[in-house]
């Protein structure tokens, strides 16, 4: 096993400036399949986020009650609705993004499982799972089968205990994550303090972030950004380091004049562009 630790010199190694010459449509489309009734929030953060990192283009796929909140809370973003109104029953689209980030607010619906299972048949475009996404797949194991190699699975503690088991002492958690990556040729983000990206015997730990961090929406934030990275074309695991270092860098720079307690999910994304701008200074 490799351990890496993820300093301010890793992940600006990883960094990829955007092109004087650059427009909307060489910067990327990201799809994000998200929201239930409920948890439209979850979705829209997601969604705000991959905007916020960059991708030139963000359409979200949402049951049809989440129409509004979506459109109206994230007006540069796009919309397709599910056929159903309170969650997603069957995934379509005609773009072709890509990266594709599913799971925040989705819910555990047959339906929804059985949407999920069709995408992962189907589906050859790069992917990050999370959420109610990554407990779908732990009620169905088989399906981890199905997972296209180097896609990204973000579980917090819990969600990944359902896919791997339980621990005993933190270097048994980090070898079962190593094991599973392995099996499936999958990147695991092992969301916690600190935080992990794991691929293979390669374990990367991040650096940046503070207790600010443990707020609802964390985590959807955070796979806004790994995608919206992903779909600029960032290789699967700078994109999952990358994004991990920003994710966890807007906390440092925010704790100052938030404090811990009143930093939540939407300050990560307010405060995105002064990490970005704390990478761009190495240049």
């Amino acid at each position: 096993m490799k351990n890496i630790r993820v300093t301010a010199t890793e992940a600006f190694k990883r960094y990829k400036p955007v092109k004087p010459d650059a427009h909307k449509g060489t910067q990327g489309h990201a799809l994000l399949i998200g929201g239930s009734y409920g948890k439209m929030g979850a979705i829209s953060l997601t969604t705000k986020a991959a905007l916020k990192s960059g991708c030139g283009l963000v359409t979200a796929f949402i049951p049809k009650c989440g129409y509004g909140i979506v459109q109206i809370g994230v007006p540069e973003a796009m919309i397709f609705t599910d056929t159903h109104k309170n969650y997603i029953s069957r995934i379509h689209y005609d773009i072709v993004p890509q990266a594709i980030g599913i799971g925040p607010g989705i819910g555990k619906e047959k339906e929804t499982q059985k949407a999920l299972h069709r995408l992962l048949k189907t589906n050859t475009t790069p992917l990050v799972i999370d959420a109610d996404s990554l407990n779908i797949l732990s009620l169905n194991p088989s399906w981890c089968a199905l997972l296209q190699p180097q896609t990204i699975l973000t579980p917090h503690p819990k969600e990944l205990e359902r896919l791997v088991g339980p621990w005993y002492s933190e270097a048994e958690k980090v070898q079962k994550a190593v094991d599973f990556s392995k099996q499936y040729n999958s990147i695991i983000v092992v969301k916690g303090a600190p935080t992990h990206i794991i691929d293979g015997d390669a374990v990367y730990q991040n650096t940046t972030g503070n207790a600010a961090l443990a707020t609802a929406g964390s985590g959807d934030v955070l796979t806004g950004i790994i995608t919206g990275l992903l779909a600029q074309s960032y290789e699967h695991i700078d994109a999952a380091i990358l994004g991990v270092y920003l994710h966890g860098l807007t906390a440092d720079i925010a704790l100052p004049e938030t404090g811990t307690e009143s930093f939540i999910a939407s300050d990560i994304i307010n405060y995105l562009g002064k990490a970005f701008l704390t990478l761009q200074s190495k240049l």
